[in-house]
């Protein structure tokens, strides 16, 4: 599996890189293992503020449905266009290509208080 350390992770499988305060989120590598083949994806916040741990939108793969939760405070700016033809993309590359949002953050320093790399993968046993 895959962790890459620049990331940022939650407690809830979502990653974040911020890039100033615009911030790109997706679901992890896990997250994407244990759903299975992802089928479809809906986010019905664009251009909204999301508070931190909030559903987003929702995530549907052949056998289940799980809730996206926002990792922080932030309004919704964009949703990855290439995910409503090409969902499948979460499960090829879910830290590239299959990104979900980005999010211009109400506050970026508090980035520091999500999990690293490596408090992620201990989260999952990886």
């Amino acid at each position: 599996m895959n962790f890459p350390a620049e990331l940022k992770y939650t407690k809830d499988h979502e990653w974040i890189r911020v890039e100033g305060e615009v911030a790109v989120i997706g679901i992890t590598d896990f997250a994407q293992r244990e759903l299975g083949d992802i089928v479809f994806v809906d986010v019905n916040t664009l251009e909204e503020e999301v508070s931190q741990n909030e559903v987003f939108g929702t995530i549907e793969a052949v056998k289940t449905v799980s809730d996206l939760y926002m990792p922080l405070t932030g309004e919704v700016l964009e949703v990855n266009p290439a995910i409503d033809s090409s969902p499948e993309l979460i499960n090829s590359d879910p830290y590239g290509e299959g990104w979900l949002v980005r999010v211009k953050l109400s506050d970026p320093s508090a980035v520091e208080s999500l999990l690293s790399a490596s408090e992620y993968q201990d989260l999952v046993g990886a």
